[in-house]
């Protein structure tokens, strides 16, 4: 199958262009750097163009940093390309990631086998639990389809089809772009991941996460947990409730 492969790189993060240039020569594929939108750099009117309070259920608790809608407006992006060039496929991986290569290429290559019939498939960078559909495994990476959504989008493979579908029902968001992929519920595709993928996250070791927040007063951390919880629980429940399939993929 022809991937195509995209490196998001933030034009202003300067410390990790070395890093997204490194990620471009070593994963395998004939990838190229693509400037992710600056949310910082967005007007208003932009802003209030593509963003709404809620689309969905559960609502987000949180207001979206300009961080955050310009890293979804960067997925979007790399969605309409994958269309635009008709690749059955393509890598996108984020510039703050990096690659062990003792395990990567066998979970690019499993990846690779089912993208068509699975739409997204995430690399993720950390175990998560609960319940999961097995789909194969290979070179010890497991690739499963879990009722809970991962989140991140460090890295993943996503198919044309499910580019498209992902286009469609993103016209204006409300949440950062991995809880929107997360919520099959919604979308109905139910993303896939590969894990161990050898994807790593580093952006402690470059310089820490682009999507900043100021430092918060006692009273409102505690009220941010309680709402991160009382989502969290919303999440869950409508994950099993989900009519998206559980063997991943979009609905005939």
């Amino acid at each position: 199958m022809q991937l195509g492969a995209f490196v998001l790189h933030l034009t202003r993060a300067e410390k990790r262009r070395a890093n997204a240039l490194e990620l471009k020569e070593k994963c395998g594929l004939d990838a190229e750097i693509w400037p992710a939108v600056d949310g910082a750099s967005l007007s208003s009117a932009d802003l209030a163009g593509v963003v709404r309070k809620q689309v969905f259920d559960p609502r987000y608790p949180f207001g979206l940093k300009t961080g955050e809608i310009g890293c979804f407006l960067s997925h979007r992006q790399m969605w309409a390309e994958i269309v635009r060039r008709g690749v059955p496929a393509a890598f996108i991986i984020e510039d703050d990631a990096g690659l062990d290569l003792d395990v990567f290429p066998k979970a690019l290559e499993l990846a690779a086998q089912y993208i068509d019939r699975l739409g997204y498939i995430q690399f993720q960078t950390r175990n998560q639990g609960g319940p999961t559909t097995l789909v194969d495994t290979a070179g010890g990476s497991a690739l499963v389809v879990p009722e809970l959504g991962g989140l991140r989008t460090t890295a993943q493979m996503v198919s044309q089809e499910a580019a498209q579908h992902l286009l469609n029902s993103s016209q204006v968001i409300d949440r950062p772009v991995d809880t929107f992929v997360q919520s099959h519920w919604h979308t109905g595709l139910r993303p896939a991941m590969v894990l161990p993928s050898g994807v790593l996250e580093i952006a402690g070791t470059l310089d820490g996460s682009t999507i900043q927040g100021g430092r918060k007063p006692l009273i409102e951390k505690v009220r941010r947990e309680v709402s991160r919880g009382l989502y969290r629980r919303a999440v869950k429940r409508l994950s099993r409730r989900s009519e998206a399939p559980k063997e991943g993929g979009l609905h005939g």
